[in-house]
């Protein structure tokens, strides 16, 4: 291994980025933007592979990655969430690995893919597990969770191992998997979202694993940012990288956000945030499926308690659910069993939290309990693949304008149409100003990115005030503990269900639903629907125009039709066509006379025979 300092590292700019002052170097240009995956060398294998998920061009980062991967090349590279990194490299690793395929020469995995939650590795090894069964090649790939059962993933030396530094740290020191073994098998190393590896807390992981890795061995480091973690990685670990970058934060603006994705924003007061979410979402004003940002847990319950109370089932995901609950809960979303998800993203405030607790030993104890309890490997901002979100709603804002950023990108990703909306109190404003500073927004300007939210009337919000504030009332801190505690404790019961269940039927996402309704009483029928009287004009216009854009782009309320089919197959039930009337009889004179009533009329004339 060799420093990256001692000799300058080379910089490629993507195709997409490249300029020319000559019409030459412009076609040029052009005519490379315009490859496909046959002409950057990618296997005819892997290309029909990808024409079957329905990718025919490579990006960008694609584009130039693939290529300079294939020749053996580290690469650093920079780009924004939803640019296609993952395939930029994952299809050249599966290719230089189709020379090994079927071997059983190797002691050790011939790949490492390092990423920092395990949300993250098992969404990656699906994909890689994609790409293998449809290429039709003897590779095998396995995830390495750190638990008891790493002995036997390990076995039989898989081609590919996705992981967090953690867990390969801990399959070396306990001898599971053997250094010198590493040392002859590794051929490629991947560190995936290595932006977040050092905040995360895994340096003292990848420095024990830097001893490990073979000077021979390809080193490719992906990251949405750029940052001094990143440059400290790269120094650790590549050798004379070749350094691509798409311009992300702190470069143009029009390529950190998507023109796809229009931002608006809501002030209101801090106590009103539930008043304008119940409106944004009772008077479909919002295209679904919606993705709910908290930065607390008991804020998350405090909205799905809220929001239940008025017929709007929803799920809270956060870093206190067993993985396997965790997992299934994104499957369900994503299959569009339910269509609103409250993610709690608490990562800025636990790193907030952690830098003022530093120099206090007094707490050191506290805060170990505190991350017991909470999955450290957890992130819902970065790395999850949350499949066709519409809308991203901040109900609280994020401390920091690169939090914003990736929280609006989980919306409008593979060139589909999404929305913002960030309720703002002035509290927030502050940061609002940062957003706008950032995104280069002036008062005199009529194309700025972040506007008032126009579809929402002060009417159309204080028309549902009464109702909004007497619920709100019922939902205590008391409410929200126990609604809280219920949650996790049904999670648990059902986390060794699922994961025995789903080794046996993987298709199978219907076992558990994940938006049950938590609340002790049920929700009063007259809160489910808003009465046509509540309504002003200008509110029923913008929710028939929702509603008119979803149909035009063929949507569906998908959670609604899964419905429509539980209980279709409930109405069937066999056991529910019995009857315990007896087959009727024919009478004289055409007349069909229950049994029973013909057995009452013998009983009655027995009576007047006998009087």
């Amino acid at each position: 291994m060799g420093e990256s300092d001692e000799k300058e590292a080379q910089r490629v700019e993507p195709p997409a980025q490249r300029g020319g002052d000559g019409g030459g170097d412009a076609a040029a240009a052009e005519e490379e933007e315009e490859r496909g995956f046959e002409e950057i060398g990618l296997d005819p294998r892997l290309v029909r592979a990808l024409s079957k998920k329905g990718v025919e061009k490579p990006t960008p980062i694609q584009q130039v990655a693939i290529p300079l991967i294939l020749e053996g090349k580290d690469v650093v590279a920079r780009a924004k969430t939803g640019s296609g990194k993952t395939f930029a490299y994952l299809l050249p690793l599966l290719q230089k690995l189709f020379g090994n395929s079927g071997s059983k020469s190797k002691v050790a995995p011939s790949a490492f893919i390092l990423v920092p939650t395990r949300e993250l590795y098992l969404q990656v090894r699906a994909e890689v597990l994609s790409l293998i069964e449809l290429c039709r090649v003897q590779l095998k790939a396995v995830e390495l969770t750190g638990g008891a059962d790493m002995r036997a993933a390990l076995a039989g030396s898989p081609d590919i191992v996705v992981s967090t530094p953690g867990c390969v740290r801990k399959c070396l020191s306990s001898g599971v998997l053997q250094p010198a073994s590493l040392n002859e098998s590794l051929e490629i190393l991947v560190l995936d979202e290595a932006d977040l590896l050092l905040s995360y807390g895994y340096e003292e992981d990848l420095r024990a694993l830097k001893a490990h890795i073979p000077r021979r061995c390809q080193c490719l480091l992906m990251s949405a940012t750029s940052s001094a973690d990143v440059e400290k990685l790269k120094k650790q670990i590549l050798h004379n990288p070749f350094i691509l970058t798409l311009p992300e934060v702190g470069d143009v603006k029009d390529d950190i956000i998507p023109k796809n994705v229009q931002q608006f924003w809501i002030s209101c007061a801090e106590h009103d945030k539930l008043l304008h979410i119940l409106a944004l979402l009772k008077l479909e004003l919002v295209q679904k499926k919606v993705l709910i940002f908290m930065n607390t847990i008991d804020m998350g319950f405090r909205l799905k308690l809220f929001l239940e109370k008025f017929g709007v089932r929803s799920a809270v995901l956060n870093a206190e659910l067993p993985q396997n609950s965790r997992l299934h809960m994104l499957e369900e979303f994503n299959a569009g069993l339910f269509d609103y998800l409250i993610a709690t993203d608490d990562s800025e405030i636990k790193e907030k939290a952690k830098d003022n607790d530093e120099n206090q030993g007094q707490r050191k104890k506290s805060r170990k309990h505190a991350k017991a309890k909470l999955d450290s490997e957890f992130g819902v901002v970065r790395g999850i693949d949350f499949k066709n979100v519409y809308t991203v709603i901040n109900f609280e804002m994020p401390l920091s304008v690169a939090g914003y950023i990736h929280r609006i990108g989980r919306t409008g990703r593979a060139y589909n149409t999404g929305s913002a909306v960030s309720l703002v109190s002035p509290k927030e404003m502050d940061i609002l100003e940062e957003i706008k500073s950032f995104l280069g927004e002036d008062e005199n300007k009529e194309s700025n990115l972040l506007v008032p939210f126009p579809l929402l009337t002060k009417n159309a919000v204080e028309s549902l005030r009464y109702r909004a504030e007497d619920v709100a009332k019922s939902v205590t801190k008391v409410a929200v503990r126990e609604s809280r505690a219920q949650d996790l404790r049904n999670e648990i019961l059902n986390s060794e269900k699922l994961k025995a269940h789903f080794e046996a039927n993987p298709k199978d996402l219907d076992l558990l639903k994940h938006d049950k309704v938590l609340s002790k009483k049920p929700p009063a029928p007259h809160l489910r629907d808003v009465p046509d009287y509540l309504l002003d004009p200008t509110t029923q216009e913008a929710s028939k125009m929702v509603k008119l854009a979803r149909a035009a782009m063929g949507r569906s309320d998908s959670a609604n039709k899964q419905g429509t089919k539980r209980k279709s197959r409930k109405s069937r039930d066999p056991l529910k066509t019995f009857t315990v009337e007896a087959p009727k009889r024919a009478q004289k004179g055409g007349k069909k006379v229950n049994q029973r009533d013909g057995d009452h009329n013998r009983k009655s004339k027995k009576r007047k025979s006998v009087d």
